[in-house]
């Protein structure tokens, strides 16, 4: 029987952890290494952008960097990698969506709710949340779900839209776009756990 079937990978671990161990004096360098790519992983996928007539927020890849990021590194490493991203945008690092930054545009909702669905999906992943398709897609949609659950009521606030209009110009443009990126997700994750399988 193949190690495919035999294996199966520790509990508790996400895919971050399969990199080569290190000492605990190296450890802190690989960590921030992590944080680091990580933050430069959702800001180079944040300039992939195709704007949405009617909509101020655009259709990027920051949204499934982000959810990828906490996925991979777990709940700590990518919070602290959104953290990054966040507040390197906030002081002026043009890394949001079109080479933006700041507070004051209408998308940095989104911003903060990727921080907080970074922490989620993390989380999820420690427990199992990405080892098959089912649980890849109940926590791709946990994540997506807290980012709109933030993004969309800010989105009002920033245009003076009605909740129902941010609705239509912040959520419901995006759902196919997303559903892709989740089947897209369901395909990468559980297969990188079983190709780990099968090295271990």
């Amino acid at each position: 029987m193949s190690a495919l079937t035999t294996t199966s990978p520790r509990p508790g671990a996400v895919l971050a952890d399969a990199l080569p161990s290190a000492g605990s004096s190296r450890a802190f360098a690989r960590t921030a290494a992590l944080v680091l790519g990580g933050a430069a992983l959702t800001g180079a996928a944040a300039q992939i952008a195709v704007p949405v007539p009617g909509s101020p927020v655009p259709v990027t890849g920051q949204t499934f960097a982000a959810l990828l990021v906490g996925v991979g590194l777990g709940a700590r490493r990518g919070f602290l990698a959104l953290a990054l991203y966040t507040v390197a945008g906030m002081a002026g690092m043009p890394w949001f969506a079109e080479s933006g930054s700041g507070v004051s545009m209408p998308a940095f909702g989104y911003v903060l709710g990727m921080l907080l669905a970074a922490t989620a999906v993390g989380a999820l992943a420690r427990r199992g949340g990405d080892r098959n398709v089912p649980r890849t897609a109940a926590t791709m949609a946990v994540g997506t779900v807290i980012i709109y659950a933030v993004g969309v009521p800010y989105l009002a606030l920033a245009t003076g839209m009605t909740l129902t209009e941010a609705v239509a110009a912040g959520l419901v443009p995006f759902l196919i776009g997303d559903a892709l990126k989740a089947v897209l997700a369901m395909g990468l994750l559980p297969t990188a756990w079983k190709l780990l399988g099968e090295r271990d």
